[in-house]
């Protein structure tokens, strides 16, 4: 593949000027119309030749639903049915010819106050006929450049817009995908034609996103997209900054920038700062040839800005890997055997667009019983797991020698002081005798536990105190008697905590829902996750327990 490297963008409006330019003439004398029209179109302009100002603004009504306004129009300032002055002010005050520029011209003698007159109404330029036929076309051609000049300013404008709209669309991006559809929908919207972005990770992972009006029809196979893979390699190794280059039809898979037909392909390739991370913004190349020129260095720049965008979302997607696998190795599925209980937990971690917390469960034996654990580490990171790993660790070591929750909770609260002094975390505690039911509650700012009775009542455990990590004093343990097909319910607030509903009619929500749930520990736990567990923000823990 021949390509090119671009080190820097010039982005300039496109100054088109002499000839090939259409010109309205408006005089109601014939000869007049005849001489400056057979003038006009030796310059090689095409000519408009109206005779009043009613008729040329029909005549412009007519082309402007056509589309095709003339470039300059040569008026007379004494018409019939209203002077050039006026003609020129109602054009002015019209949005869609406000742009067209206006030469007023006239027979009799003008001096300065017929000259500020028509720069008052509006005009551009005044021409005192007869005049040299090169003072007229130089005139007419200044006119048009000018013109021509304030579009193509007004028009990089707005595409300069639209490309700060598209970085700071691409740079909020929450994920991959979002980051590729917002880079595509801008790429579409300034080369004028269907696009693809394709981000390829370090590991390998293709990240394809596309313009709206292809997206809607089906893509190409997996073979396709590992092809695109292996392009932007070998396009992309050994090279910096950015690169535009051209692939042919039979070296692009088809399909997908129309639904199966080949397509030779503009790739626009930029790379992350560390180089690792390769962003390619494709369109059909023959769409080349009817883009403006500026759009080559517009199209270069949303590319750096999707691959600087994109380093940190892959860093944060490799980061939440790490931490969703090392929540998923210290939250067992299967707990170990708990005689004279049934225990059962679930686990699930937050929407792909979300950081992974410090939810976590344990349910350990102990010589005062089945101490059951849920809790929360505040924050959502790589350190909020690891903090959940060490809190776990800590449970487990102490309550082999002492299983009060009381005490527990004061010697967690001491062992995050004395480690982690600027991490609090939530955690209710329970101690079952699997024999009497007596059970003993120490909550450290968590929700607390909801005893699901068997008569289709539910109620929450009046137990509350401080989070961990605070060093404050703690209630004494709350005391309950569990009857036999009584189940005791622990949860995370990210299975009911919603934004802008207050947690206390979440609450209330969970437990009507709890009441009304099948019989059993399994069927309490997924009626909930049903009911609430969807595309939640938090990570969800859920502990349910029954005297066998």
């Amino acid at each position: 593949m021949d390509g090119y490297d671009m080190d820097g963008d010039d982005i300039e409006p496109t100054n088109a000027v002499d000839g090939d330019s259409t010109v309205m003439v408006v005089d109601d004398t014939a000869a007049n119309r005849y001489a400056l029209g057979a003038l006009l179109r030796r310059a090689g302009h095409r000519v408009i030749p109206v005779a009043s100002a009613g008729e040329a603004l029909v005549e412009l009504d007519v082309r402007l639903r056509a589309g095709v306004l003339p470039d300059v129009a040569l008026v007379d300032v004494g018409l019939p049915d209203m002077t050039g002055f006026e003609l020129c002010r109602r054009l002015k005050a019209r949005p869609p010819t406000a742009g067209l520029p206006v030469v007023h011209f006239s027979a009799m003698s003008a001096g300065p106050a017929d000259r500020c007159r028509g720069l008052d109404a509006g005009g551009d330029a005044y021409l005192a006929v007869p005049a040299e036929p090169e003072e007229i076309q130089a005139v007419v051609r200044a006119a048009v450049r000018g013109a021509r000049m304030r579009t193509g300013a007004e028009t990089l404008v707005r595409r300069l817009t639209l490309l700060s709209e598209t970085i700071a669309a691409v740079q909020t991006a929450r994920c991959m995908r979002e980051l590729a559809d917002a880079a595509a929908e801008g790429t579409a919207r300034l080369t004028g034609a269907p696009a693809a972005v394709f981000v390829l990770a370090e590991d390998g992972e293709l990240y394809r996103g596309m313009s709206p009006s292809r997206a809607r029809a089906a893509l190409p196979d997996p073979g396709a997209h590992q092809a695109v893979a292996r392009l932007i390699r070998h396009a992309t190794a050994g090279r910096t900054g950015v690169r535009r280059t051209v692939v042919p039809a039979p070296l692009w898979p088809a399909g997908f920038f129309r639904p199966g037909a080949p397509d030779d392909a503009r790739l626009v390739l930029a790379q992350s700062q560390d180089g690792r991370t390769p962003v390619c913004l494709a369109t059909p190349a023959r769409a080349d040839r009817e883009a403006p020129p500026e759009t080559g260095a517009l199209v270069a720049r949303l590319a750096r800005a999707t691959a600087l965008a994109a380093e940190p979302l892959l860093m944060y997607q490799a980061e939440r890997h790490i931490a969703l696998t090392l929540q998923h190795s210290f939250l067992p599925q299967q707990l170990p055997e708990l005689p004279g209980v049934d225990v059962v937990v679930r686990y699930e971690p937050a929407s792909r667009q979300t950081e992974i917390g410090g939810d976590f469960y344990a349910a350990l034996h102990t010589a005062g019983g089945v101490l059951t654990a849920v809790g929360d580490v505040v924050g959502h990171s790589l350190e909020a797991a690891t903090v959940m790993v060490e809190i776990r660790h800590a449970l487990r070591a102490h309550c082999v020698e002492e299983s009060d929750p009381g005490v527990l909770a004061r010697r967690l609260d001491r062992m995050l002081q004395h480690y982690h002094p600027d991490v609090t975390t939530t955690v209710c505690l329970a101690l079952v005798d699997p024999v009497s039911g007596r059970t003993r509650i120490a909550n450290a700012g968590h929700i607390p536990p909801l005893i699901v009775a068997a008569d289709g009542t539910a109620g929450y455990v009046k137990a509350h105190g401080p989070l961990l990590g605070l060093g404050l004093d703690r209630p004494p343990p709350t005391e309950v008697t569990l009857k036999p097909a009584d189940r005791l319910l622990m949860v995370t607030d990210g299975l009911i905590e919603t934004r802008g509903i207050d947690l206390e009619v979440s609450m209330e929500q969970l437990r009507t829902a709890a009441a009304v749930a099948p019989p059993g520990t399994a069927a309490l736990c997924d009626t909930l996750l049903d009911c609430f567990g969807r595309d939640r923000e938090d990570d969800i823990a859920l502990l349910a327990l029954r005297l066998e």
